[in-house]
Order: structure tokens, then C-alpha cells, then sequence
């Protein structure tokens, strides 16, 4: 047999894309071409695979070589292709039997001496393949994280050698099982309690608010009254990740980071960059299409502290996130998608020394240094921000009284059930209804509606803020488990847009 007939997977965001790979051997002088579009990781594989090849005791033809990787169209990379084309050019020789190649899909990085490395995006590419009904085969070391699709059938091997024996019978390999010590739920997860914050009464109703309808929130407030803390306590007060949303979130982590510490699976992540991130950071970008922190954060927290500190054209790429909860990486060679539904809570000083309203009377900040510290958010974000809450400084009597508020779990029961009553309703929580759904859930009797009319003259609220509103005061209902939206409900929604310009 001169061809032979693999299946991998190349990635392209999030997306894992099917990739056919074609090894064919013909008579003439010895030469060995990859094509297909490769990037320089996957040309240099000739090498690795030669080197694996003759180090493993087997024969390396003196033949043409030349390898397809098809769609053409499609930019491959990293080496994940090594495993794939060594085990075609082993099956175009016949020195591997090639009739059961086809029933698997395989990536792995070669080493010199034929062992098998691990390699970026284990998780994606076996989503790919379960959809497809096939097995996928892959390093030792990538295993436990294939592992988490429950759905996928994975055989996991140390070397080309290895393989080798599976596929010949004398060695079979058995499919691989999660071991008794990976996680499996959620319990035991450690987030910043929400219990130890001292006051900040209306700031915690706040988060819990946020935490039930999945709405942004900006807090304002001088130095030391408990704005980060209260970020971070965010997390804990969310509800329980789906194993679908923990799969998707482990799969953004896997692309960035080459692999998923199986320690955080089914946590909320939480993002936090520092203020002199770049606007690639936040979004993503590289020749080759990276995710950014607001894809890091998918189904978790992003944390922008000293928000007026990020540059101005950082800050502006988030609108088109926070809207649709995608972002789109373009470049010369290629497009990708990566997803971006997080939670933002920002935090921002109401002045440049940061003590402008504090009980002490320390500001000495000029109206106009006030204006143009603010003004460097920007109308269209702002808008776009569902909470916007001032968090003032405590009193040193409230510092000095003994005593808890209610826990993080306390707060997380009442923030599920809320949720459970938008999954049953509209099958999404409230920061993400549409126009028409708005009209459908948040119906207004006649004096709610002329409150909000009064409200909108006088703040001079945009259409998005109007929707917002509406949004926020269907969360605070479902939090009073009442099916329709009261007066105080809209009342409330309508004093979280106090920062409104």
C-alpha cells in the first residue's frame, strides 16, 4: 500500500476542525513534502518523524514522501500532526497493519527518540471527535483532561512503539478510565466568603442582584472600603457551574494555558489583569489567534480594578463583548471565534486622590479634575454596565462592631433558585434576553410603567438603558419570587443607574 489515510484536528478558536491527512509514497529520489498549508511547527515535524521513526527500530522508506494535509484552506499548526504522519508513513509501508486507522483520530507531539509529548488543546480536539463517533488517541499526559467529555471513547500511549503493538495486536491498549482521585463536582471549592465583608449592605445586595441574572456592576467608592474584596467574593455567590459550561470554560483554559489543571474543574474563574494590560491582553489576538482575559473568564469573573487607569482603547474593545458575549480575531491568514460570556465587575476611585464625598473631607480635587477623571469611561460603556453602585466609606464604629453578615452559601442558595426560575421561563438568565423577550417576561402595570417614563426624562437614559432596567428588575422580582415586576422592583433597578451620565 502506497497511501495511507489519517484523521486529527487543527484549531481555530475554540473550534476544533477535522483534518485528513493523506500519506502517499512514490518511486523517485528520496524526498519528504508536507503541504496543506503548515505553519513552521508542522514542517519542522519532517525531522522529529524521521529521527522517532529510525530510533524506533523501523524503516524509514527512501522514497518520495509526501503528506496532505487536507482542507488546504485551513493554517495548521504546533505539533500535533508528528503522531498522525509517522503512523502514515508506517502504515504506506506496510510495516503497521492500515485497515483500523480510520476508526481513531490521533495527536501527539514526537520526540527524538519516539516518545509521545503532550500537546496544546487536548480538550477541544476531543470534543471534535466524539461528535464525530471516533476514538481519539493522544499522550499519556493529555488523558486526564480528555477525560472530562464524559461522552468520548480515549486511548492514551508514551510512544510511537506503543501504538505500534496496539495496532498490530500483540499490545492492546484498553480505553482510558478518570482515576478515583480526579475531581468530579464542585465541593471543596474556596472562594473569598462574602461574610467577611464588613457593612456595605446595599453593595452585597448589589452582587447578589449581579449574581442572579448574570448583569454587570461598577463600584465606586474611596481607597479601603472593600471594593476588591467584595470582587472576590463574587465568585462564590455565583451558582454551581453545568457540565457544560465547566467543559467549555476547561476548553478555553486548555487552548491558553496547553493544558487544564483538572484542580479547577467545575470553579468559577476569575480574572483580574492589572491596568496596563494591552488591549490584546483583554481580547486576544497574536498572529496566531490567542484567547484574551475575557475569554479566560468564560462563565467566571473579570475583575478590572483602577478601571479609569486602563487605557481608554482597551476599555473601548469590551462593548462589542459585553454585548454579545463573542469576540471575533481577524487576521491575514485566518478568523476566529472565541467565546466571551463573562461577568465584568469593575471598580473605579471617584476622583484622582480617590477621597472625593469621604466623611474625613480629604478631597481637594477641583470639579473639573473630577469630570475628567470620570470622563474617561466612557459614555457607550457605562451604558452597557447594568450596576452602578457607589460603595462609601465606613464608619470606624461599623469597622469595630464583632460579628459575620450572611455567608457566601447563604447568598448562593437564594442566587440559584432565582436562576432556576429564568432557565424555566426564557431558558437563559436575564442579562441575556432579547428585545422580544424583554417584552414577553417584563411586562409593566401602569404606574411602573409611568415611574420609568419619569426616570428616563430625567436621567436621560438611553434605549439600552431602558432594556437594562427592565432586565435588572425582572432579576430583583425573580430574588422576591414574584412573577410580575413591581413598582420597588423597578424603583431599585432604576437607582443602580446613578453613575448614568
Amino acid at each position: 500500500m502506497s497511501l495511507a489515510v489519517l484523521y486529527s484536528r487543527a484549531l481555530s478558536g475554540m473550534e476544533a476542525s477535522l483534518v485528513t491527512v493523506e500519506v502517499h509514497l512514490a518511486n523517485g529520489l528520496p524526498a519528504f513534502t508536507i503541504v496543506g498549508l503548515a505553519e513552521a511547527e508542522v514542517r519542522e515535524s519532517k525531522d522529529r518523524v524521521r529521527a522517532a521513526l529510525q530510533n524506533s527500530r523501523f524503516k524509514f522508506p527512501a522514497q518520495r514522501i509526501t503528506v496532505n494535509l487536507a482542507p488546504a484552506d485551513l493554517p495548521k499548526e504546533s505539533g500535533r500532526f508528528d503522531l498522525p504522519i509517522a503512523l502514515g508513513i508506517l502504515a504506506a509501508t506496510g510495516q503497521i497493519p492500515a485497515d483500523e486507522l480510520h476508526r481513531y483520530e490521533w495527536a501527539g507531539e514526537l520526540s527524538l527518540n519516539g516518545e509521545l509529548r503532550p500537546v496544546r488543546g487536548a480538550l477541544a480536539m476531543t470534543y471534535g471527535a466524539a461528535r464525530s463517533g471516533r476514538s481519539f488517541v493522544l499522550p499519556t499526559q493529555n488523558a486526564a483532561e480528555a477525560a472530562l467529555v464524559k461522552e468520548a471513547t480515549i486511548y492514551s500511549a508514551t510512544s510511537l512503539l506503543q501504538l505500534c503493538a496496539h495496532l498490530q495486536g500483540r499490545e492492546p491498549l484498553h480505553p482510558y478510565q478518570a482515576t478515583i482521585d480526579e475531581p468530579t463536582s464542585s465541593a471543596g471549592n474556596t472562594y473569598q466568603n462574602i461574610g467577611d465583608v464588613k457593612g456595605q449592605s446595599q453593595a452585597k445586595r448589589a452582587l447578589e442582584i449581579a449574581a442572579a441574572g448574570g448583569h454587570s456592576v461598577l463600584m465606586m467608592g474611596p481607597p479601603g472600603t472593600g471594593k476588591s474584596m467584595l470582587a472576590r467574593c463574587m465568585p462564590g455567590i455565583l451558582p454551581s457551574m453545568t457540565e457544560q459550561e465547566a467543559l467549555e470554560s476547561a476548553a478555553m483554559q486548555s487552548l491558553a494555558n496547553g493544558s487544564f489543571d483538572l484542580v479547577n474543574w467545575k470553579r468559577r474563574p476569575f480574572r483580574a489583569p492589572h491596568h496596563t494590560a494591552s488591549a490584546v491582553a483583554l481580547v486576544g489576538g497574536s498572529s496566531i489567534p490567542r484567547p484574551g482575559e475575557i475569554s479566560l473568564a468564560l462563565h467566571g469573573v473579570l475583575f478590572l480594578d483602577e478601571l479609569p487607569e486602563f487605557d481608554r482603547r482597551v476599555l473601548e474593545v469590551l462593548r462589542e463583548p459585553l454585548e454579545t458575549g463573542m469576540i471575533t480575531i481577524s487576521r491575514a491568514a485566518q478568523r476566529a471565534n472565541f467565546p466571551a460570556r463573562f461577568q465584568l465587575v469593575a471598580a473605579m476611585n471617584p476622583c484622582p486622590c480617590g477621597y472625593s464625598g469621604h466623611h474625613d473631607g480629604k478631597c481637594r480635587c477641583t470639579p473639573d479634575q473630577v469630570a475628567r477623571y470620570r470622563g474617561k469611561i466612557s459614555g457607550p460603556l457605562l451604558d452597557r454596565i447594568d450596576i452602578q453602585i457607589e460603595v462609601p466609606a465606613l464608619p470606624h464604629q461599623e469597622m469595630l462592631r464583632p460579628g459575620q453578615s450572611e455567608s457566601s452559601t447563604a447568598v448562593r442558595s437564594r442566587v440559584e433558585a432565582a436562576r432556576q426560575r429564568q432557565l424555566a421561563r426564557q431558558g437563559t438568565h436575564n442579562a441575556e434576553l432579547t428585545v422580544q423577550q424583554i417584552e414577553e417576561c417584563c411586562p409593566l402595570d401602569k404606574t411602573s410603567n409611568a415611574l420609568l417614563e419619569r426616570a428616563m426624562a430625567q436621567l436621560d437614559i438611553s434605549a439600552r438603558a431602558y432594556h437594562r432596567i427592565l432586565k435588572l428588575a425582572r432579576t430583583i422580582a425573580d430574588l422576591a419570587e414574584n412573577q410580575v415586576i413591581l413598582t420597588n422592583h423597578i424603583a431599585e433597578a432604576i437607582q443602580y443607574r446613578r453613575l448614568n451620565r
